[in-house]
């Protein structure tokens, strides 16, 4: 097979070119130059290929999709990343730790993970993100937006992720199990928080009374007993709680829902502490 003769180098890099026209369309890579302006949003582009991808981000065209799961996209270089979710291929590997990603943002993402590099900050608070994707979600504290809903309940949230999260609280999945003692959970951190109970390691420690806990949850409830804090409100009544468990407990008191029933005699109750007492009962007689 002949070889196509590349007659154009660059005087900046040193690659070289079939045409002229390539060669003045790679220098825009040194230049900067980005001649291509976005009709709708003004956007400017370093080439007319650029651009004609980023118009479909406002025509919503996707003529690229994949073969595997027929999912489409705007850029045929994303369906090929995309395939790497089906190939299970990671290319890319992590020279400090060994981990290995399936594309170039990733591992620079994760790269910061070793290095500590904040470089995208909140324009409101000033607060610092690895990477793009994690500052464009904290922004959405501030403005409030929630652009995911679930399809079943119709709850909105600010972030991809925890919809698949609370996704679970629907279909009952809990991928993350217990290797000690085999307990399920719907989330990875409720399986790191549960192994404390197992290693005993209470990393949390309150500064006012030195009490420690194993996990920031159950820290954070412990505050408000010296802060008095309760921004759990019941909407019926008024009645502030300090915990999310509280105010749950405390909203038996208007639905009159009694969850807790004794094996022995078949009497329920609203509270686990009272059916406690009610089996004391029983083992005293």
């Amino acid at each position: 097979m002949k070889s196509i003769e590349k007659h154009y180098r660059c005087d900046v890099c040193s690659k070289s070119f079939r045409n002229n026209y390539a060669l003045k369309r790679h220098m825009l890579t040194h230049t900067g130059e980005k001649p291509f302006s976005c009709e709708v949003c003004g956007k400017t582009s370093s080439s007319y290929d650029n651009a004609k991808v980023h118009m479909r981000t406002h025509t919503g065209e996707r003529p690229f999709s994949c073969d595997v799961c027929g999912k489409s996209f705007g850029n045929k270089s994303v369906v090929k990343l995309h395939m790497r979710t089906h190939t299970g291929e990671k290319p890319y590997s992590c020279e400090v730790c060994g981990k290995n990603f399936s594309t170039s943002s990733e591992i620079q993402n994760h790269m910061r993970t070793h290095t500590g590099e904040k470089p995208y900050s909140c324009d409101v608070c000033g607060k610092a993100s690895s990477n793009k994707a994690n500052a464009t979600v904290h922004m959405r504290t501030h403005t409030g937006e929630k652009p995911y809903s679930c399809e079943v309940c119709g709850k909105a949230f600010s972030n991809q992720s925890v919809v698949k999260v609370h996704m679970r609280t629907h279909t009952g999945e809990k991928p993350f199990a217990c290797e000690i003692c085999s307990k399920v959970f719907c989330t990875s951190f409720e399986l790191k928080s549960h192994k404390r109970t197992h290693t005993g390691e209470k990393s949390y420690s309150c500064q006012v009374c030195r009490s420690a806990f194993s996990s920031n949850f159950t820290f954070k409830n412990h505050l408000r007993t010296h802060t008095g804090e309760k921004p759990y409100y019941c909407e019926i009544c008024g009645t502030s709680c300090s915990t999310s468990s509280n105010l749950k407990s405390h909203m038996r008191t208007h639905t009159g829902e009694k969850p807790y029933s004794c094996e022995i005699c078949g009497s329920s109750f609203s509270q686990p502490s009272n059916l406690k007492v009610h089996i004391h009962i029983h083992t005293v007689k």
